[in-house]
């Protein structure tokens, strides 16, 4: 089987068809059925975040090394945008760099590089005032295929947590959005799992990129609704 078939959930082969990819972000399961259970879901993607969790490299890559198998491609949010983060997750397999998870089989050098290369994504977070300031430059940077809007930690840069709703909001998203369009490049939406009459809105303006919430968030809200519907029940 071709290297590019077991790559067979290509998220960049999604934006570029200007389809919609959906997100969840791993912050509390730790063992691999996560992957699983996001796959049939329905997501297109996971997001294993290690600047926000406990979890070790050794669990973030069994999680991507999953995911790669189940069909549903691994991303990682890193501490620190060095190499002792960035390569490490991408070893274990990250942004599509599958090598731990090919069933031990080699391939030639020159496909497997391509391969890799076009499946992989570079997704930068504009989460402060600085970094939107200078949205064209960063945008602009070839290696950057996404940008993905850190809504939470911008409101709070700005000293408005919280205000969704605020205009700034909006002008953040359609700035974003044209810079990504004019340099070929695609706008993602996070922290926004409370809004989705705002996700909507920012989709139909051009984002394509969708980060609906923590496995944390989803499981608590599924044991709340099943609490409610025994507390609901008539004696």
């Amino acid at each position: 089987m071709p290297i590019r078939d077991i790559l067979h959930n290509n998220v960049k082969e999604k934006l570029k068809r200007d389809e919609v990819v959906a997100s969840m972000t791993v912050r509390l399961v730790r063992s691999m059925e996560i992957a699983r259970i996001a796959r049939t879901a329905g997501f297109d993607t996971l997001y294993v975040d290690i600047e926000h969790s406990s979890f070790s490299l050794d669990t973030c890559g069994q999680i991507c090394m999953a995911a790669l198998e189940a069909g549903i491609a691994p991303f990682v949010r890193v501490p620190a945008n060095t190499p002792d983060y960035v390569s490490r997750v991408l070893d274990g397999g990250a942004l599509g760099v599958i090598a731990p998870h090919l069933h031990f089989r080699s391939f030639p050098a020159a496909e497997a590089c391509a391969a890799l290369n076009d499946a992989t994504m570079v997704v930068v977070q504009f989460e402060s005032a600085a970094a939107l300031e200078r949205a064209e430059e960063i945008v602009a940077v070839d290696a950057v295929d996404m940008v993905l809007v850190g809504l939470n930690d911008l409101l709070a840069d700005w000293g408005i947590p919280g205000e969704y709703d605020h205009p700034r909001v909006r002008e953040t998203y359609a700035k974003t959005i044209a810079a990504c369009r004019k340099h070929g490049k695609h706008c993602g939406v996070g922290g926004l799992a409370t809004r989705p009459d705002l996700v909507a809105e920012f989709v139909k303006m051009g984002a394509r990129y969708v980060s609906t919430g923590t496995d944390l968030a989803f499981l608590l809200s599924a044991c709340a609704a099943r609490a409610q519907q025994v507390k609901e029940i008539k004696l």
